[in-house]
């Protein structure tokens, strides 16, 4: 996966994607530009392939920062995160087999914990699954993708006060 922190003006933002509903798994979801590795690949060279396949995303533009711990889906993948950065915003284009939409997220929104909560669904199985959320907009991102980035944001401000976190105000 590859967490792409672009520069504006504005402040940074993030590179998101839609799921296109035509695919056989976690269709419409809110996700980074990533999949799986091929054969000889690094997770480097993956997130890069997989963003010019998904969104046109050009490597040349991203410069890979650095990895983020990897994260088990509840599907049983293992995800490792790369982070990048765009000193320009780049020109992309979601390919519909793979993408819906393609759009970005403040920085910033999504580095406060102030808009971090966490939510459940209970399954058929009878046991009540936990996920992080951060609702943006119509968006909803959650699950891996949400939690990903929250564990990004501990890493990133490790040692620093944490603010209480969406669910915690209520």
């Amino acid at each position: 996966m590859l967490v792409a922190i672009i520069a504006r003006p504005e402040g940074a933002t993030v590179l998101m994607t839609r799921r296109a509903d035509s695919l056989r798994s976690h269709t419409g979801q809110i996700a980074f530009p990533g999949g799986r590795l091929d054969p000889g690949e690094t997770v480097v060279e993956a997130a890069l392939r997989e963003a010019w396949e998904e969104v046109r995303l050009d490597p040349l533009l991203v410069e890979p920062l650095g990895l983020s711990d990897p994260w088990r889906t509840v599907t049983d993948f293992t995800v490792t995160p790369v982070i990048a950065w765009l000193a320009e915003p780049p020109r992309v284009e979601a390919q519909p087999d793979e993408v819906a939409e393609v759009f970005e997220v403040p920085w910033d929104f999504l580095m406060d914990p102030a808009n971090h909560r966490r939510d459940f669904y209970d399954t058929a199985e009878g046991p009540r699954r936990w996920f992080w959320a951060m609702p943006y907009q119509e968006r909803y991102i959650w699950g891996a993708t949400a939690g990903m980035l929250r564990g990004l944001r501990d890493r990133l401000y490790e040692g620093e006060p944490q603010e209480a976190c969406a669910e915690d105000a209520a």
